[in-house]
């Protein structure tokens, strides 16, 4: 399965985005997708995931009631919409996906994620 990440861009800080991640194939397979982004200089870090079946979303507490991860599977394609931007969310962002319903205690885990987008990057600026 490829993953094409792409909504990415320069916002000023309070403006939104919404990034979009299209796989190759059905994401009816996916039963797990998440949106992960690594900042300048730091390491990457989960930030949002939803779960097909019983369609639950998960996500980082410093993203919490401002990002929205959601599906489309018509489309095979992976929203994340991102409002109240801050510069602290200023990275690049990679989609990523599972064909396992992977257990809400793992759902950050990198590794627990078998295909992965190239990213788009996003800068808020102050």
């Amino acid at each position: 399965v490829q993953l094409q990440a792409s909504g990415g861009g320069l916002v000023q800080a309070g403006g939104s985005l919404r990034l979009s991640c299209v796989a190759s194939e059905s994401t009816r397979s996916l039963l797990t997708v998440g949106w992960f982004r690594q900042a300048p200089g730091k390491e990457r870090e989960f930030v949002a995931a939803h779960r097909w079946s019983g369609a639950s979303t998960h996500y980082v507490d410093s993203v919490k009631g401002r990002f929205t991860i959601s599906r489309d599977n018509a489309k095979n394609t992976v929203y994340l919409q991102m409002t109240s931007l801050k510069p602290e969310d200023t990275a690049i962002y990679y989609c990523a996906a599972a064909t396992s319903r992977i257990i809400v205690s793992a759902i950050g885990y990198q590794r627990m994620y078998d295909y992965w987008g190239q990213g788009t990057e996003v800068t808020v600026s102050s």
